[in-house]
């Protein structure tokens, strides 16, 4: 049976912590509201960008915009099968609202599988709904919580997720895997298919949410996903870049999170791989100038494996030969590439398109996640039942 999942935001909530689990449920086949209080649907939310850089706490700077796409005064608690509260510092705020506070109780109350990463638990504190539950957060949120009466679980780790009953608590966006895959099993879903082995090709000022979303997601669905980069090394990062749409007559840039590699480039065993996954930015740009790239990606193709490849990354794909007669789509601007490379174009009306032709997935750009990601679960044989 179809579930459904409402997302709280607000503005400044955390990138990664908002789309990153709204994408993959959807990609999942599960519905998805997203709602902030004061907004209405197909208003923004501003979000930031937080990581560790070093220093004593986190940075922030500016994320993507992420559309609402319901109405927070027209939604019934009754009506949902879930609730997910991303972190960042919207929780600061909506942990104030006693609007929000009211509705999280009527979750609990009804009963609902809950989900609450990094700061979101501030709201649950402020809710008096976790009194005498086992929880972990983002170190920081802890004094709030022991207050609130939680059996304080502390994260080992920032990857630390903890499930007590129907609650599902995470530290931080790095644990995404582990916590999507907690809720999912919390609203009874099962998956099947999982043991695959997949490879993520990056680079420098790839878009942001293209690698990481896929990324994760896939983990989540307890793939061995590996991720490398030319001439880097597993455990070295690779800066990324946000290409956001916000009335200009051509994408934005800002500077997005940096992405740990979990691989080496040079140390690869290509035929141990299931499927290949090319995120766009502006990595492929240069990428696609590198023999070594070229002969992995026709590797991939020849050996007719999956490869799903989204935005700009098919520059790579034109670059290697590999178009020629095929059905694909990509980023409007990356057309002449495409048609020039032999590939009958298929125009993305509207962006979020996404195309299947024999092993080749393509996508126009990262708000088609979704259709992207359950089109290379088909070719691989996952599927999340509920």
């Amino acid at each position: 049976m179809a579930k459904k999942v409402l997302i709280l935001c607000g503005d400044y909530m955390e990138d990664y912590e908002v789309m990153v689990p709204f994408q993959a449920l959807l990609a999942y086949g599960v519905a998805v509201d997203a709602v902030c209080p004061g907004k209405k649907a197909g208003d923004v939310c501003r979000t930031a960008v937080h990581q560790g850089l070093g220093h004593q706490t986190y940075s922030e700077s500016r994320g993507h915009n992420f559309t609402v796409n319901a109405t927070f005064d027209e939604v019934d608690a009754s009506k949902y099968d879930g609730l997910l509260i991303p972190g960042g510092r919207a929780p600061e705020y909506l942990a104030m609202n006693e609007s929000v506070l009211d509705f999280v109780r009527k979750f609990f109350g009804l009963g609902k599988s809950i989900a609450s990463i990094c700061h979101g638990q501030l709201i649950l504190a402020a809710a008096g709904t976790v009194k005498g539950r086992k929880c972990t957060a983002y170190p920081s949120v802890r004094p709030a919580l022991i207050d609130a009466g939680v059996h304080w679980i502390e994260p080992e780790t920032l990857a630390s997720c903890f499930i007590d009953g129907n609650l599902v608590t995470a530290a931080t966006y790095i644990g995404h895997p582990e916590f999507i895959r907690l809720f999912v099993k919390a609203l009874g879903g099962t998956i099947t298919g999982s043991d695959k082995r997949i490879l993520f090709l990056c680079g420098d000022y790839m878009e942001d949410y293209e690698v990481m979303v896929p990324f994760q997601s896939l983990q989540a669905l307890e793939c061995h996903v590996d991720a490398v980069c030319p001439k880097k090394k597993a455990g070295e990062t690779c800066p990324t870049a946000i290409h956001d749409f916000e009335g200009d007559q051509t994408y934005s840039e800002k500077p997005g999170h940096d992405f740990t590699l979990t691989a080496t480039f040079e140390d690869l065993n290509i035929s141990s791989y299931d499927a290949l996954v090319i995120p766009g930015g502006r990595a492929p740009e240069y990428l696609a100038l590198d023999e070594k790239v070229i002969t992995l990606v026709k590797e991939f193709m020849e050996a007719r494996k999956p490869v799903a490849s989204i935005c700009h990354g098919q520059q790579i794909l034109a670059a290697a030969g590999v178009l020629k007669g095929k059905k694909c789509t990509a980023y409007p601007a990356v057309k002449l590439n495409v048609v020039l490379s032999g590939a009958i174009w298929l125009e993305p009306e509207p962006i979020d398109r996404c195309f299947t032709d024999g092993n080749l997935v393509t996508g126009a750009a990262w708000p088609g996640h979704p259709e992207f990601i359950s089109q290379l679960m088909k070719l691989l044989g996952i599927q999340v039942s509920f």
